[in-house]
């Protein structure tokens, strides 16, 4: 069973404090780096505010400024945090100026902010701010924190059960519900749905739903096909499984000869592919010949490299092969693949 797995939301701390920079005349003199400290605790870390009361934050203002940065003095694997600041009249005679802030995430120890530009220093003097040289800050540190919340997987509650999409279409076919096509083939007729032949198969869908004769027929003869390799493709068509491929050697590999070709002419490419893949591990000296022939004529590249390399694999083989009815039907259908033959004799000699 799953364990619980939880989604992360987040909350905020927030921490306000006024500070206060008596005798602000005297830092006139301090350096643009130059700064005074304040410790804070928010969040459960540790912060240092720093003001800049000669600071040079502006790129397009050469006096210096009133600004803030903030440092985190805690390990973290990364931490979103805002600053807030602004300057306010204790005496309530004028109203806060614009609050500045910044946001960012803190990765590290000692990774610091951007500085806060606040005011420029000259209009400090001039705001109206000053009472008795002290200059007064309301800073505001906001962090926030992420919260674990449960969360109940619902495959741990209800098991999902294996699809069973192939036993319900295989009972419509059974059941010839709603079959609005029959399909006659060595005089056994074959009860179908026109809409689920259209979405495997292209030909069908090409014969139902194109301009092909068929389109509106009921009724079709299908020729040059047995009836059992015709009912074993239409059981596919509509499950997805070829349970006739899984019968003792001899007949399994009959059934996938038949319904290769069955599969190639109806371009069901996943049918084509398994039967492929039986018949490559079915090659004897009695059916390598026959089995070639079938993938030359439908273009099975894999499986005729598999055929020829068992052919040529001994003189005893290959003349075994060679005295057998697969090859005169072999030499008759495709002779071109003959040439193949020799060629790989050639090079297995050499």
């Amino acid at each position: 069973m799953e364990h619980a797995r939880t989604t992360s939301i987040t909350r905020s701390e927030r921490s306000v404090q006024l500070l206060e920079i008596q005798g602000f005349s005297t830092t006139a003199s301090m350096d643009s780096d130059d700064f005074i400290t304040s410790r804070w605790k928010v969040g459960g870390f540790e912060w240092q505010l720093r003001v800049y009361p000669s600071g040079q934050p502006c790129r397009n203002h050469a006096s210096p400024w009133v600004a803030l940065g903030l440092v985190l003095l805690h390990e973290t694997v990364g931490i979103r945090a805002s600053l807030g600041c602004q300057l306010v009249d204790q005496r309530g005679k004028i109203n806060p100026s614009e609050e500045k802030r910044m946001s960012r995430i803190f990765y590290d120890a000692h990774d610091d902010s951007d500085l806060v530009p606040l005011m420029a220093r000259h209009d400090v003097v001039k705001s109206g701010y000053l009472k008795d040289d002290t200059l007064t800050l309301r800073c505001t540190i906001t962090v926030l924190k992420d919260i674990q919340i449960p969360r109940i997987p619902a495959e741990g509650i209800i098991a999902l059960p294996s699809t069973n999409l192939h036993q319900h279409l295989g009972a419509l076919l059974q059941s010839e519900t709603g079959a609005d096509v029959t399909f006659i083939v060595c005089g056994e007729s074959f009860a179908a749905h026109k809409d689920i032949l259209a979405a495997r198969s292209p030909v069908f869908k090409a014969q139902f739903f194109g301009d092909m004769k068929e389109k509106c027929s009921v009724r079709l003869e299908v020729e040059d096909m047995e009836a059992a390799a015709f009912r074993a493709m239409l059981r596919f068509i509509y499950t997805d499984t070829a349970p006739e491929l899984d019968q003792p050697l001899e007949e399994g590999t009959a059934m996938a000869q038949h319904l290769l070709a069955a599969s190639d002419r109806y371009e069901l490419d996943r049918l084509k592919l398994i039967c492929e893949i039986k018949l490559s591990g079915s090659i004897n000296v009695e059916t390598a010949a026959t089995t070639l022939a079938l993938a030359e004529q439908h273009n099975c590249s894999k499986l005729k490299d598999k055929c020829i390399e068992f052919i040529v694999s001994t003189p005893a083989v290959l003349g075994a092969v060679l005295a057998t009815e697969g090859y005169k039907h072999l030499e008759a259908s495709c002779p071109l693949v003959l040439t193949e033959l020799l060629k790989s004799v050639h090079l297995r000699k050499s």
